[in-house]
């Protein structure tokens, strides 16, 4: 009878999580999301290898995240809904997990405490971000880990203790936020017994204490030199991070609390060692400890519960950048494991008044008050997944919250350019520099809104301006190199591609953007060496292999350019002016018949288009090759 009433307990979490979960379905991506599901230069059997082997191949180095996204794209490539459920999903499995300890612990208010965690407000950003595949995927593993070392503890089998330390490595894989797990064991154990002891509770520790901080301080590095976790905006001392830290307990304990005003992005605060008022929040964590450690006779309980808080929170309180910290010191999905303590707490409490309760003959209020606040909860995460529907939604609703929020202002003007909505992009660009008037990424995407538009010297003047906040800005000098080459200065774009490649001697679109720079400059040969080069970085690199195609079309060597059209139309088969180029090289070989035919699937495409000009284009290459057909 009990299992079956766990059965059914886990049931409606289950159901309960999914439909408060509903608004986010079919949300489409936002922000990074589109660097974690899977991008076409990875798609392939050589892009998994390079998601483990290759630094820098993924935005941050979770191997097995991006395994996962790998996989997911195979099976339903950019439809986002697969992927969402996959985030609840795993989410929900957590939970289960979560219970199960809890259980085994008896601590009190397991099945409640489930529920709560499941449904609070602060776990959306975590579980409706498909980017935060991370931390539902991270979560799992870490829970899992967590329930096999307990397990091992009682019993002390080996295989118990061998699945721990596996689950932990592949927790570490996807997210190692989890580093902590040894921390949190030791303060599970002293809770138990009241004591600890060096071999039988620390030893058995010792692998997972090395192995988590070697991937927390490798994690650290891959922010700082790969991802852009440097310089001024990260530039604090040793007691403003403090300051930062003592906020940040503050803040989250705030949100789990009381979950309103709930955003993306929060305010930056401006932490300065001169200002005394922030010296409160430090202060009052030192008071509390204080006062936690003097009840510990008492009980134990909400002293592990503050060192299961701070553990979880430790690697994102400020003393270790973190690349969001650009824009806040504070993030939703940073507590998504952390909150569980508190949650728990809170759970137990309640338990405990209910038993209470039910002495008294009222049972039916806690039930009531239950009900209540479920329903609340589950309100509000329907609400706040509401937001991640879009991304327009996201920005928009972040704006309103925190109107200094020049990020969203950026990434709101990303979207209106993505849609042709040129002017309103470039209101957004202006409104950033307002805020931010040394934002470089601002100003190259303002460049780069002008640069559409057709106003190419100014785009160029802000590119330069971009270069000048950011010398070793890549990007800002690609588009520069662009701009200059559209310009009718090749020499000065020829450099520009070379200082960006100079600062990032892997980006493939600057070798792609050289190469026709120097092919147009009669420079063939140096040509075909840089997009040879884009091509061994990225081997699916579509217009790099067109280009290399028109670069042996120009020396004669149509079979070798043959192929490489072919290699570009198996990676992006509607790519019109690539099937007009193979169709030229066939001709010129002789094949007329295959010709014609790739000439007649590019007109389709350009029929189905509706762009008129595309179309006469295209007709007018048929008509051309025709003639030239039948005068041979």
């Amino acid at each position: 009878m009990r299992l079956n009433r766990n059965w059914i307990y886990g049931f409606l979490i289950a159901i309960a999580t999914l439909l408060s979960y509903a608004p986010s379905w079919h949300g489409t991506p936002i922000w990074d999301d589109d660097q974690h599901i899977t991008r076409p230069d990875l798609q392939s059997f050589n892009g998994l290898i390079r998601i483990w082997t290759e630094l820098g191949a993924t935005q941050q180095y979770y191997p097995l995240v991006h395994t996962v996204f790998w996989v997911q794209h195979r099976l339903w490539a950019d439809a986002t809904l697969g992927y969402h459920l996959i985030n609840i999903l795993l989410h929900i499995l957590s939970t289960l997990l979560l219970v199960r300890i809890l259980r085994l612990l008896r601590i009190p208010g397991a099945w409640l405490a489930g529920i709560l965690w499941a449904l609070h407000p602060v776990q959306v950003e975590s579980v409706a971000w498909i980017t935060e595949l991370k931390n539902v995927l991270s979560g799992v593993f870490f829970l899992s880990a967590a329930l096999y070392y307990l397990k091992f503890d009682g019993d002390r089998i080996k295989s118990h203790y061998a699945g721990a330390l596996c689950l932990f490595i592949l927790g570490l894989l996807s997210k190692s936020v989890i580093a902590m797990l040894p921390v949190v064991l030791i303060a599970l154990f002293w809770w138990q017994r009241g004591n600890i002891k060096w071999k039988r509770d620390i030893v058995p520790l010792l692998p997972f204490f090395a192995i988590g901080i070697a991937a927390g301080l490798f994690t650290a590095w891959v922010e700082r030199k790969f991802i852009g976790a440097e310089g001024g905006e990260f530039d604090f001392s040793i007691i403003e991070r403090c300051l930062i830290a003592g906020r940040v307990v503050w803040f989250y304990l705030g949100k789990i609390i009381f979950p309103a005003e709930l955003i993306f992005t929060y305010p930056r605060w401006n932490v300065h060692h001169a200002v005394w008022w922030q010296y409160l929040f430090p202060m009052a964590l030192f008071l509390l400890v204080v006062v936690l450690f003097a009840v510990r006779e008492r009980t134990r309980a909400p002293m592990v519960v503050f060192v299961y808080f701070s553990a979880m929170l430790f690697p994102v309180m400020g003393f270790f950048n973190v690349y969001p910290f650009r824009y806040s010191f504070v993030a939703d999905h940073f507590q998504y494991l952390a909150s569980i303590g508190p949650v728990v707490l809170i759970s137990a409490i309640i338990s405990r008044a209910s038993d209470f309760a039910q002495k008294r003959n009222i049972r039916f209020v806690g039930s009531g008050i239950l009900l209540v606040l479920v329903s609340i909860l589950s309100i509000l995460t329907w609400k706040q997944s509401e937001m991640y529907s879009h991304a327009e939604a996201l920005y928009k609703t972040t704006i309103r919250k925190n109107p200094v929020c020049w990020m969203a202002y950026n990434n709101l003007g990303l979207l209106k350019a993505e849609k042709g909505e040129t002017n309103e992009a470039i209101a957004c660009y202006n409104k950033v520099l307002e805020l931010k008037p040394n934002s470089a990424t601002a100003l190259n995407n303002l460049g780069l809104a002008l640069f559409t538009t057709g106003r190419t010297t100014e785009a160029i003047e802000k590119y330069r301006q971009a270069i000048s906040f950011n010398s070793s800005y890549s990007e800002a000098y690609n588009n520069l190199g662009n701009a200059l080459f559209q310009s009718g200065q090749p020499i000065e774009a020829i450099a520009a591609f070379k200082k960006a490649l100079e600062i990032n001697p892997d980006f493939t679109e600057a070798l792609n953007n050289l190469g026709n720079a120097l092919m147009r400059d009669g420079q063939i040969t140096a040509a075909i060496k840089r997009f040879s080069k884009a091509l061994e970085i990225n081997p699916d690199f579509a217009e790099a292999h067109n280009n290399l195609g028109n670069a042996f079309f120009r020396t004669g060597r149509l079979a070798d350019a043959i192929n490489h059209y072919k290699f570009a139309l198996k990676i992006n088969p509607g790519k019109i002016t690539t099937l007009q180029n193979i169709a030229f090289a066939l001709a010129q070989q002789g094949s007329h018949t295959d010709a014609l035919s790739y000439m007649q699937k590019a007109l389709d495409l350009a029929m189905a288009s509706g762009n008129e000009a595309l179309l006469k284009e295209v007709a007018g290459n048929i008509e051309m090759l025709t003639r030239a057909i039948g005068s041979k």
